[in-house]
């Protein structure tokens, strides 16, 4: 009797942790719980786990090396990473640059140290937007991947040519991931219809699927997001999904903002086009927009650097100055102070003179190089670092500027074939009006 009471017992306990397990399930979002769990099941990259691929091949050699997987949000870096893991039966730690630093890196080296007597195993340690860590943070993982201690696998969204340290990158492949294609998305749209609990208790018609494919934007998670949002928002239980209905709810839903899809670009083409146009208040509007749906400040920093040279130029050449501070100001406070630097800096190009004959002057120069190709250096500009070339007139009868009055002298610049062509024209601004004056006086043009 006794023995009964001790298996019902335990039958019980076995029930509740089942029932709390399928309640966590449930309570996860749909993109959670659709992660893929093996590669048959990962959608899109067949360019690199499809079979034959070059990473496939690793994965099933059971050999895998260190390497960071590049490519934009939502395309399954992490679950990559993960299903590696889990194929190749190997401990798995993960951190997140955004909240992890050198200390958190060091607990886990000397954590796989004190194990790796006891198991060969290399373990995997998975670091989730790198480009985020520091060069002291980015240091501290060398000595660990050179001599074996760790397989890293490291996920950004940035060019690691320019975001990860040069020591480390030589110790990884660089493995780049592509936005999904449209067949991917609906091949995943279709399998969360017909395999996901949840969604299985509702009936969902999928009539038009140009809008929920136009904000995925090639993101697996934001179609899934959105998926749920408006499956969520309609109480009956047949759901029919239209573009109309779509949009409405993406619009309706302030956390919807879509930082990698077609709101993304709509947003800052607003907010540049505002600036351009001299309107502080609608730049800092569509500013606010960006703010409050988490967009990385860096793109915003880099946008605002891009319209200073483009769209304010030689009318106000303070203006880049005051861009590429705001950029260094905010790669150090990020957010949410990082928000005023760039509010400073958004009003004073809007409210600035503009001009893009910088940006007409390259436009028109490569214009002019695409029709008549490489022509050749004149001889008198050319560099003279040997005797052969000083044989060969190489600097010959050129005029070093500042042994002439007011560091100027006559002479041509260009290809003898493009003598007297124009690339640049000042515009009618006082900064520029300024400079073509003193231009004229010293080529004595009217």
């Amino acid at each position: 009797m006794i023995g009964r009471h001790k298996n019902m017992k335990k039958y019980c306990i076995f029930v509740c942790f089942i029932y709390f397990i399928f309640q966590y399930m449930m309570n996860k979002p749909l993109a959670e719980r659709m992660r893929p769990q093996s590669l048959d099941d990962y959608v899109g990259q067949k360019q690199l786990v499809g079979q034959g691929s070059v990473l496939r091949k690793m994965i099933d050699s059971g050999r895998v090396p260190s390497f960071i997987l590049w490519g934009p949000p939502g395309v399954g870096k992490t679950t990559l990473a993960k299903i590696i893991s889990k194929q190749l039966d190997i401990p798995f730690f993960t951190l997140s640059a955004i909240n992890s630093g050198v200390k958190e890196v060091r607990e886990i080296i000397d954590k796989v140290k004190s194990t790796q007597y006891f198991n060969n195993v290399r373990p995997i340690l998975f670091i989730d937007e790198i480009h985020r860590f520091s060069k002291s943070q980015q240091d501290s993982l060398l000595a660990a991947v050179e001599n074996g201690t760790i397989t890293l696998i490291g996920a950004t969204t940035e060019n690691p040519s320019f975001e990860v340290i040069r020591p480390l990158l030589s110790r990884c492949q660089v493995y780049v991931l592509k936005s999904l294609e449209d067949a991917d998305l609906l091949n995943l749209l279709n399998k969360a219809l017909t395999e996901d609990i949840e969604l299985q208790k509702r009936i969902v018609h999928i009539q038009e699927t140009a809008a929920i494919l136009r904000f995925a934007g090639g993101d697996a998670r934001k179609l899934l997001n959105i998926l749920e949002l408006v499956i969520e928002a309609d109480e009956s239980k047949e759901v029919v999904i239209t573009d109309e209905k779509v949009v409405d709810r993406l619009q309706e839903n302030p956390a919807a903002y879509d930082k990698d899809g077609e709101m993304h670009y709509d947003i800052i083409s607003a907010f540049i086009k505002s600036i351009r146009g001299s309107d502080p208040d609608g730049a800092i509007y569509w500013l606010a927009r960006m703010v409050a749906g988490g967009e990385d400040p860096k793109f915003i920093a880099r946008r605002l650097l891009i319209s200073a040279a483009e769209d304010i130029g030689l009318a106000n050449p303070n203006a880049l100055l005051l861009a590429n501070a705001c950029f260094d100001a905010v790669n150090k406070i990020g957010w949410p102070e990082g928000r005023i630097p760039l509010a400073e800096t958004t009003i004073y190009l809007a409210t600035s003179p503009k001009s893009n004959s910088a940006y007409e002057a390259i436009g028109n120069a490569l214009a002019e190089v695409a029709q008549s190709g490489n022509l050749p250096v004149p001889l008198h500009l050319r560099n003279a670092p040997t005797k052969l070339m000083k044989d060969l007139d190489y600097g010959k009868d050129y005029k070093y500027a500042h042994a002439y009055e007011n560091n100027f002298v006559e002479q041509e610049f260009l290809p003898q074939v493009l003598s007297g062509k124009r690339f640049w024209t000042a515009q009618n601004n006082p900064q520029e009006v300024k400079i073509q004056e003193h231009l004229n006086q010293l080529w004595k043009k009217e």
